[in-house]
């Protein structure tokens, strides 16, 4: 059979051109376009580097913020309880002050009625003495007929009153 006897010089000849195409086509792709894919694929995880690394300092950054925020915040409320405090202290004066005079102002005008009802007390005391003694007078003169004298008659009162 002679097709199997031109095998081997068939085979030997398509194998070589196989081997110089696979040969050309690896220096081909292997040595220039895979440098630039690789070149690209460095890029970008270079570029995904710098970004992450961009991320943490922003980070960084905004907890540090948030620290001074919290700062500035603590110290705004204790300067905020502290003029609260101030204005209650002086809220707390300024009522004093304004209690202790109404106190005096009260306490003065509760004396000086008591010194009214006490000499009203007093007046009306001395008119009912005056009216008893008269009364006491006419009762003695029309009773036993005697004309009893005022001091008589306004000692009597007096002495009944004190009893009674």
């Amino acid at each position: 059979m002679p097709q199997i006897a031109q095998i081997a010089e068939t085979y030997s000849s398509q194998i070589f051109w196989l081997l110089l195409t696979f040969g050309f086509v690896f220096f081909v792709i292997g040595l220039g376009m895979v440098p630039k894919v690789q070149g690209t694929a460095d890029a970008r995880d270079a570029k995904i580097t710098g970004d992450l690394d961009a991320a943490k300092a922003a980070f960084a950054r905004a907890d540090d913020a948030e620290a001074d925020y919290r700062v500035r915040d603590a110290e705004s409320r204790v300067a905020a309880q502290a003029v609260m405090a101030r204005a209650k202290a002086d809220a707390a004066k300024a009522s004093e002050a304004k209690l202790a005079a109404a106190d005096a102002e009260v306490a003065s005008k509760i004396a000086a009625a008591e010194a009214r009802i006490q000499a009203a007390s007093n007046a009306a005391l001395a008119e009912i003495e005056t009216v008893a003694a008269e009364a006491a007078r006419d009762m003695v003169a029309r009773i036993s007929g005697v004309d009893a004298s005022e001091d008589a008659a306004r000692n009597a009162v007096k002495a009944a009153l004190a009893h009674g």
